[in-house]
């Protein structure tokens, strides 16, 4: 039977008797390097005051785990495995080794009966620190149109590359002639090109994490070039990419979709990848996702810098008003383009999203009368993503800035949010891993950390053990717990990604790939199958993934996917202990 957290109590206590009064300790084999995959939890580690839960695939029946004090080889806790689960999502048979009595910190290892260890972990404050900042490192990995210096990028230094100084009009930008400076700016993905829909939204979440909490990110914490300039560290970074947002801007307001070559560039460097690029595009969604960003932009640049702030909240305004005269139009590739689409023919979420930033930001009743019209859908779907969950975005903002909101408005929201965060936590006790997703799509990763920044701001309305418990348990599923075993976030964890779709990590020539970047995640579309791309045989949901550079479809990494764990992993460093 599982051990309840009395009898681990229990046990613990029985054990530190054993060994400080007899003397007597156990004889343990030594911790060799030779880890059980099967053994699955956080790589990195837990919070001490943290649910604390691994995964024992195939594990005999009335087998005992003992979780050892790595550094003196002692057993700490000993308890018995759960019975066994079927899980379909996994494809496995499991047990579970609840260790959440355990709350000294330390440096552990789990070993189950004669399987053998688990990699390494920590119990500690801040255990998450480091992979949180390396997640927003990753993002000046990205830059584009800068030289990354090897005093701030060590041996993933590179040349500069696309500075994007003079770039064409594609016709399909209603241009016949002319060039833009459009410098700056991350690449989106394992590719070289940039994206405003893709770029407004992760942003908006990235926004979103320092408005709620300003002093996450000091200044000189990620060693970027701006460091030392008495700015956080993490507003420099964000400003890089809001930067480049501002000159997709048209002169009447619209915002173009994409600077792009016209086709994805070969496994190359940055500075190697030469072919012409071009402004592709014009619509509603680029439009007023900007329009959204760019007045979240508007409040959290406003103490550094008024002035830039101001010019933000201007374009911001000229965006949306394009879009009122420009209602739905939607973007689809010309016949030449084949680089990413993001098209959406649905602007419901990008118009509430729009109308919610720039009401909190100007405080203006056409904004919030507008995106009231319609009922509120608070449901959650994994595959949203750019295409949906920015309204969600929306929704956190005015909870965040509620005093300006009519007490009826702030009380929906209010509800909507704590009500899709309890489905959110009862779903994630029943499924594998005990994270909340059951459909596992494209960005997989992402829509587990999205689910999980749900229920952080559930947290920040009504501050329950079940909600910040979620999001735990969303991260230790991203960071090992998880049914292929890997930390998804390269550099992080003991077994991570090698072999990410992502040109630089494949054309620099250094065995590890370029760090705090994660894959996207198990994809049971396996769309990069007709590429040759080999996935276990017989995989289940979670377990079709492939850490392969050709598998664009579960590895490649994408500003979307870091934004969500970025979030999700400063809001514990804030909230959890």
């Amino acid at each position: 039977m599982k051990m309840n957290t009395m009898q681990s109590v229990i046990r613990i206590i029985g054990i530190a008797l054993i060994i400080g009064i007899w003397g007597c300790e156990e004889s343990l084999p030594p911790i060799d390097g030779n880890y059980n995959e099967n053994i699955r939890l956080n790589q990195i580690g837990y919070y001490p005051e943290a649910v604390k839960k691994a995964v024992i695939v195939a594990a005999d029946a009335n087998t005992e785990f003992r979780v050892i004090d790595a550094k003196v080889m002692r057993v700490v806790l000993v308890g018995e495995l759960s019975n066994e689960h079927q899980w379909d999502l996994a494809g496995e048979k499991v047990r579970v080794a609840d260790f959440s009595a355990l709350t000294t910190p330390g440096s552990y290892s789990i070993l189950v009966g004669d399987m053998g260890y688990s990699y390494p972990f920590e119990i500690k404050e801040h255990v998450l620190r480091d992979a949180f900042l390396g997640s927003i490192k990753g993002l000046y990995y990205q830059r584009s149109g800068m030289a990354l210096e090897k005093a701030h990028a060590g041996k993933w230094y590179r040349p500069k590359g696309h500075p994007d100084d003079s770039i064409p009009f594609h016709a399909s930008s209603g241009k016949k002639e002319g060039f833009i400076r459009s410098s700056k700016g991350w690449y989106d993905a394992g590719d070289y090109n940039k994206y405003v829909v893709n770029g407004s939204f992760p942003l908006g979440q990235f926004f979103q994490l320092y408005e709620q909490y300003p002093e996450a990110v000091k200044d000189g914490e990620l060693n970027i070039p701006e460091s030392g300039n008495g700015t956080s560290d993490y507003m420099d970074e964000l400003r890089y990419e809001m930067d480049w947002l501002l000159t997709m801007q048209d002169e009447d307001g619209g915002l173009f979709h994409k600077l792009t070559a016209k086709g994805f560039e070969g496994m190359i460097m940055p500075h190697k990848a030469i072919s012409q690029r071009y402004i592709v595009g014009k619509g509603t969604t680029a439009t007023l996702d900007f329009a959204a960003v760019a007045a979240q932009a508007y409040r959290v640049f406003f103490k550094t810098d008024p002035l830039y702030a101001n010019r933000c909240l201007t374009a911001s305004k000229r965006a949306y008003e394009w879009a009122t005269m420009h209602p739905a139009v939607g973007y689809v590739n010309p016949e030449d383009i084949t680089t990413g689409q993001y098209g959406d023919e649905d602007f419901e979420d990008e118009w509430f999203w729009a109308n919610a930033e720039l009401f909190v930001t100007t405080k203006d009743a056409t904004y919030l009368n507008s995106l009231m019209k319609n009922p509120i859908d608070f449901e959650f779907t994994p595959g949203e993503s750019w295409t949906a969950f920015m309204r969600f975005l929306g929704v956190f903002s005015m909870l965040q800035h509620q005093v300006v909101l009519p007490e009826e408005v702030a009380a929906t929201l209010k509800r909507g949010i704590l009500g899709t965060a309890d489905a959110l936590v009862q779903k994630g006790e029943k499924l594998d891993y005990f994270q909340a997703v059951d459909d596992f799509q494209w960005g997989s990763n992402s829509d587990v950390l999205n689910a999980a920044i749900i229920c952080a701001q559930a947290y920040r309305l009504d501050p329950k053990k079940k909600y910040i418990s979620a999001a735990q348990h969303a991260v230790n599923y991203v960071l090992g717990n998880n049914a292929m075993g890997y930390s998804y976030l390269t550099g992080f964890g003991s077994k991570t990604p090698m072999f990410i779709h992502h040109r630089q990590s494949e054309a620099d020539g250094i065995d590890d790939p370029v760090p705090g970047l994660l894959a996207g995640g198990p994809n049971s579309r396996m769309q990069d199958t007709v590429n040759g791309v080999a996935y276990p045989i017989n995989a289940a949901p979670m377990r079709s993934w492939a850490d392969v550079e050709p598998s664009y479809a579960s590895n490649e990494i994408c500003l979307n996917w870091n934004a969500p764990l970025t979030y999700v992993l400063g809001f514990l460093e804030q909230e959890a202990q």
